[in-house]
């Protein structure tokens, strides 16, 4: 790989039938091997029946579980969230889980966090739907104060920490990476003032991305910080095949010297990582796919885009 492409990353086995703790552990082993930079997972807590959801949704692993899992049988690769639906969880109680899994990681950790759309979700979470963004700014601010002040103490409209000391404290200092999804304008200037970078969704226009980096370093740029710093993380839902797809290509769909040359145009838009997430392909993750033969296409993708030679 060159540094006219992204860093790659992976997306962990957490969906469908290869959602197995054998396959989380050998994908996790292969991709540090080859030199892959980081792994990740994502959440979904429901699956609504009067939901049209992607049928890669069906059944999906704990996202924290799934990296606890795989931290233990790596090394140096990084693991992250993309995303955790963070009004969801209480500041303290995420800021706990992801110190601790910082700590065991030796440091390894991004966590990626989102705002969530889904209302089914928000009311089995007990969390109001309504003002979801102001409360996502606090939420933040809370997260950092949880990570960063020994004693902490923080009050706000939504959330409250009596003065108290919350250790251990993360390996990274001040706290780990907080990338952040989202797609509106607001979001996108959030990621930039309050996080160190912003997460693509799957759904997410490729001809768009450009100006959402912008918008996001601009944010960064306000807030008087360092727009070169932020990172722009894309899920790529890769297609492999052997032959060109023709006319109607979408990005990421074709061959390996096609997708490699969509790499380098999202490089060239601003985007500084890439993950391969396989979980959400018709030919992986979805309800019924043999889990050898998912197996066996994530080997080659793994090994059609190794970073180093396997």
């Amino acid at each position: 790989m060159t540094n006219d492409l992204p860093l790659l990353g992976f997306g962990l086995p957490v969906a469908g039938s290869w959602a197995t703790p054998d396959t989380m552990r050998h994908i996790a082993r292969r991709a540090e091997d080859l030199g892959y930079a980081s792994l990740w997972t994502f959440q979904r807590v429901l699956n609504p029946t009067d939901v049209e959801l992607d049928p890669a949704h069906d059944s999906v692993l704990d996202s924290v579980v799934a990296l606890s899992y795989v931290a233990g049988h790596t090394e140096r690769i990084g693991l992250g969230t993309a995303t955790l639906c963070a009004p969801f969880t209480p500041p303290a109680l995420m800021a706990k889980t992801m110190a601790s899994l910082d700590v065991v990681t030796a440091g390894r950790l991004t966590v990626g966090v989102g705002i969530g759309w889904m209302r089914q979700e928000y009311a089995t979470a007990g969390v109001p739907f309504e003002r979801r963004g102001a409360r996502m700014e606090e939420y933040l601010r809370c997260l950092q104060a949880l990570w960063t002040q020994d004693p902490v103490e923080f009050s706000g409209e939504f959330y409250e920490v009596p003065r108290s000391r919350v250790s251990p404290s993360p390996v990274q200092r001040p706290h780990p990476p907080i990338l952040l999804g989202g797609a509106a304008a607001p979001a996108l200037r959030r990621a930039g003032r309050l996080a160190q970078g912003w997460i693509g969704s799957s759904r997410h226009d490729p001809a768009t991305i450009a100006t959402c980096a912008e918008t996001v370093r601009a944010g960064a740029r306000d807030a008087g910080r360092d727009p070169d710093a932020v990172r722009i993380l894309v899920r790529g839902l890769v297609d492999l095949v052997d032959d060109d797809p023709g006319s109607g290509r979408q990005p990421l769909h074709g061959t390996r010297e096609q997708i490699l040359d969509d790499l380098a145009a999202l490089r060239a838009h601003g985007v500084t990582e890439v993950f391969f997430d396989l979980n959400l392909s018709p030919r992986v993750g979805y309800p019924g796919v043999d889990a050898g033969a998912a197996l066996a296409y994530a080997e080659h993708v793994l090994d059609a885009f190794a970073p180093k030679p396997g």
